[in-house]
């Protein structure tokens, strides 16, 4: 063996254990560092069913979901919702979306992407729709409302309009601005 090859197999082999050595160093600190981090241990569920009670205990309503996913600490996502009243609640409303989203304290439901809202005793005892592509849904006070625009099929008349608050359990509606209206005789 030559002296150059003695020299360039010394040089590779020390570049070899320099490279492992400062690897290995770096990837130790990779792993301090994800040590300290916080890990999110969130959930999910696939056909999710969440049941709603008041107060006494009693079931107010249900939430059925193609899936439902906590996102942090502070809010859970539901996609492919339906919202359904108990019949002793005697609230004869249910509400569906592409997705909603709900806080910890689970007090307000926030509805986005074709939400509607079916009743076969609506307002006025007829059956009503409402559609719109966000609603903030409060269902223990039975109350919905949303600042988008809204259309609204009550029996043969249809409204539209920008903005909404409507009483679920006590079948009143009250229409914010732009309201326009068709009506059959």
């Amino acid at each position: 063996m030559s002296p150059r090859s003695i020299f360039l197999t010394v040089l590779l082999t020390a570049v070899a254990l320099g490279s492992w050595y400062l690897a290995r160093q770096h990837s130790g600190e990779d792993d301090a560092g994800a040590a300290t981090e916080p890990v999110n241990r969130g959930y999910y569920l696939v056909s999710a069913r969440i049941l709603g009670t008041g107060e006494d205990g009693r079931l107010l309503y249900e939430i059925e979901a193609a899936r439902a996913e906590q996102r942090d600490d502070t809010e859970i996502a539901f996609s492919d919702v339906r919202i359904n009243y108990s019949p002793t609640s005697e609230v004869p409303w249910s509400v569906d979306a592409d997705s909603a989203l709900i806080n910890q304290d689970g007090s307000v439901l926030k509805l986005s992407g074709h939400v509607r809202a079916v009743s076969s005793e609506g307002f006025s005892g007829n059956d009503t729709e409402i559609r719109t592509d966000y609603l903030e849904l409060d269902p223990e006070r039975y109350v919905a409302e949303t600042d988008e625009r809204v259309q609204i099929r009550i029996g043969a008349r249809s409204l539209t309009a920008t903005g909404m608050l409507a009483s679920l359990k006590e079948n009143q509606l009250k229409l914010k601005s732009n309201v326009n209206g068709k009506f059959a005789p």
